[in-house]
């Protein structure tokens, strides 16, 4: 549910503030969208649950929508806010975001100024002239400017490409979400396990559990780690590994997906902003040459060098509510205790079916209205020109994750994941040879077979079209489990495997 208190906002002075309120009633994070006045929807909040004051409401119609995914995907609530200039007093449009750019412009240009002014040669004047006089001196403009530009980069490297910045991004968007969660893996405690690490993005959060896996992988001393998380990209997967894992020797084994799915080159400004806190000077050619369109590369290319390009949001965000920031990353210890306990959501697709020839789903009456608008929402398909750009950049970066360990005791399993609760649709599966041509033969690289989750794509273990519900996610998590058993040697032959882990998994029961 989402509720706005007030719903019909007076504005007064410019502005006016309501309060948002939601709550995805199973404990699974939810993701709050604002749409103004029709235009293109925005991030305003994550978390399971919470509330956040929205303190720029004008006159207009504001959507406030909770997804269940990243994707927008999985609508779960709505609710509207109007707001309506009071009688008398006139609108004035909010200045503080423009004041906040302006005063970023100013500072840049004062620090270019200072440094031309203090590498000029000569002896630095205290007074003016009384008469006009030429300077003995070369003015050296180009070097003076070339002093100025990478003082520039030197000031946007001491607050974004340290830990300073990226301490207090904003703990419910993409990027601070990200850098939550590496930052807590690269700090947690060996395990003394076998560790193994799952990548991925809203598919395998939704599909894999770790607490059931730790539980049933316990007798082959296998320990579960998940860094999979919604809108997270193959480049966010590949710099979160450089992250927590320097060395390329921390994990027994690391789960990669691939095969289903596609990225919109329209994501790419996400896609920058969610890898920023992980991003180098040395990546800039790299992350820049895996985006489609220039305007992409070029924003790419600029975000490793000049981070903070990346913040631009958060940076806006924070100067306007620096109290409310500070709040929310003092609450978000509990959102990572909230992800670990999440259980999956406890409703699926039965009664409801797809005729893949028209088009056309037949719904269950016993679902929702916002239950149907996500269910039809998660059967658009993609266009085959992007279909084809994730084809791209699986085999750009998944190769480069192989690459990485090619030399590693470290195990990498490609997983393909369940299509749908039909099957696959047309343009959405991608089997693995057609995927990564040639790498399924190095020592360390495993492969699971194309239809090893066929039993699952049924609509008892969808919440909708392209995410497990509880159930499926713990017959995901068991098949999984059963095949890392049998493929890292944990002694004995696969079917050994599968029956200890039948057994455990009815003593968990």
């Amino acid at each position: 549910m989402i509720t706005a208190t007030p719903d019909r906002v007076t504005v007064s002075g410019g502005h006016g503030s309501t309060e948002i309120q939601w709550d995805t009633g199973n404990g699974s994070v939810g993701f709050v969208l604002v749409t103004e006045n029709a235009q293109k929807p925005v991030l305003f909040a994550t978390g399971p649950r919470g509330s956040r004051v929205a303190p720029w409401i004008r006159a207009g119609r504001y959507l406030f929508e909770l997804y269940g995914d990243a994707d927008r995907r999985t609508l779960l609530a709505k609710v509207t806010v109007s707001g309506s200039v009071q009688s008398g007093a006139p609108q004035r449009k909010a200045l503080w975001p423009d004041v906040v750019h302006l005063l970023l412009l100013l500072g840049a240009g004062a620090v270019l100024y200072i440094a031309v002014y203090i590498s000029s040669t000569g002896t630095l004047r205290t007074t003016f002239p009384t008469e006009p006089t030429t300077s003995p001196h070369p003015l050296h403009v180009g070097r003076n400017f070339f002093l100025g530009v990478a003082a520039f980069i030197c000031v946007d490297g001491i607050i974004f490409h340290t830990g300073l910045y990226p301490s207090i991004l904003a703990p419910d968007s993409y990027a601070g979400q990200l850098e939550i969660i590496t930052r807590a893996e690269r700090l947690r405690a060996p395990s003394r396990l076998k560790d193994v690490l799952v990548l991925g993005d809203s598919r395998m959060a939704e599909g894999f559990s770790v607490t059931a896996a730790d539980k049933l992988g316990s007798g082959a001393r296998l320990k579960f780690v998940s860094l999979a998380e919604p809108a997270a990209s193959m480049s966010a997967w590949y710099y979160m590994l450089r992250e927590v894992d320097p060395t390329a020797r921390r994990y027994r084994a690391i789960v990669v997906p691939y095969g289903v799915g596609y990225e919109p080159s329209t994501a790419d400004t996400l896609r920058i902003s969610m890898v920023a806190p992980l991003l180098r000077y040395g990546d800039c050619f790299n992350f820049a040459s895996s985006f489609q369109r220039w305007s992409g590369r070029f924003r790419a290319f600029t975000a490793c060098i000049l981070r903070g390009s990346g913040y631009q949001n958060d940076v806006v965000d924070f100067l306007e509510h620096p109290i409310a920031r500070l709040h929310q990353i003092q609450q978000a210890p509990k959102g990572i205790r909230s992800r670990a306990g999440y259980k999956g959501r406890d409703y699926d697709m039965v009664g409801t079916s797809y005729d893949p020839k028209t088009g056309k789903i037949t719904f269950s009456p016993r679902l929702t209205q916002a239950q149907r608008e996500a269910i039809r929402k998660s059967f658009i398909q993609p266009s085959q020109s992007e279909t084809e750009y994730f084809v791209k950049l699986q085999r750009y970066w998944i190769p480069r994750i192989l690459s990485r360990y090619s030399q590693s005791p470290t195990a990498i399993v490609l997983t393909p994941v369940p299509r749908g609760p039909f099957g696959g649709l047309p343009g959405l599966s991608m089997a693995e040879h057609a995927v990564f041509p040639g790498v399924i033969g190095q020592r360390t690289v495993f492969s699971l077979p194309e239809q090893t989750f066929d039993f699952l794509e049924k609509p008892e273990y969808f919440f909708d079209g392209y995410h497990l519900n509880a159930k499926g996610r713990q017959k995901f998590t068991e098949k999984l489990v059963t095949e890392l058993m049998g493929r890292l040697g944990s002694g004995g032959s696969h079917a050994d495997a599968s029956s200890r882990l039948e057994a455990i998994a009815d003593r968990s029961l």
